[in-house]
């Protein structure tokens, strides 16, 4: 599947991967930041954003979603910064098809299953009546009892689009809770991928723990370390400096 993207600056590719539920406009400071020495390319997942929508959504299909878009622009190889789901599906990239990841920055996830956690929040999107005259009060109201941090109901609800034709969510929201089993895990893959990694954590999450190390320096042998000071799982968001300090001179390093 060919993805959408939206795409600034010049030089060396760099593609940046958002997580479950997010889409391109989750990157915007960060895009513009890094495209100041790089051309970088942020894509929409399939199911999400305005790319299509697919019942698969394994890592392996992603993953190739990704190398069919670079190579179809001429961005192969390139650095790829994945966050969250897109950092998964970023991993399943560089193992499955090196010679497209020059380097790899994976944001705050581990190549292992995760608890069932966020299969409320799709359930309660799904339940939101798509009346004609629904509010974005209205739909931060019914999501509050399923979700109620008022950051994570704000980050979902930029998903819902209202005008012409009534609101609508700009996600897969039926592929995605279909598909939620998948996406909260991590298949095996042959190999390993040798190239440069930094795997970045942070510092109030626990999405990264010292037991999932071993786990990826065995897919990983280059792997490194480092936190981001300050930030929950949100790393790009919560805390951009403290991110940008970390992942600008991995990408410049030769």
């Amino acid at each position: 599947m060919r993805l959408n993207l939206v795409e600034a600056g010049e030089g060396a590719p760099l593609v940046l991967l958002h997580g479950l539920f997010g889409s391109a406009g989750n990157w915007g400071a960060i895009q513009k930041r890094l495209s100041a020495t790089r051309r970088v390319l942020v894509l929409d997942l399939r199911n999400h954003g305005s790319s299509g929508r697919d019942a698969a959504m394994d890592y392996a299909a992603m993953a190739e979603d990704v190398a069919e878009t670079l190579q179809a622009l001429g961005a192969a190889p390139a650095a790829v910064l994945g966050h969250s789901m897109g950092g998964k599906v970023a991993m399943a990239l560089a193992l499955t098809r090196p010679r497209v990841v020059e380097r790899l920055v994976v944001a705050d996830i581990a190549p292992v299953t995760y608890p069932p956690a966020l299969r409320s929040y799709v359930a309660a999107m799904q339940a939101v009546a798509l009346r004609p005259d629904l509010t974005r009060r209205d739909a931060d109201a019914a999501l509050a009892e399923a979700v109620p941090e008022a950051g994570i109901r704000a980050f979902l609800l930029q998903n819902l689009r209202f005008g012409e034709g009534g609101p609508a969510w700009r996600l897969g929201l039926a592929e995605i809770a279909a598909a939620m089993p998948v996406i909260e895990g991590f298949p095996e893959f042959p190999g390993r991928y040798e190239g440069r990694v930094l795997v970045l954590a942070g510092e109030r999450s626990g999405y990264i723990r010292p037991a999932h190390h071993e786990r990826i320096r065995a897919l990983f042998p280059s792997a490194e370390f480092a936190t981001v000071p300050g930030a929950g799982h949100w790393v790009h968001a919560e805390n951009p400096q403290g991110f940008l300090a970390l992942v600008e001179p991995f990408l410049a390093e030769g």
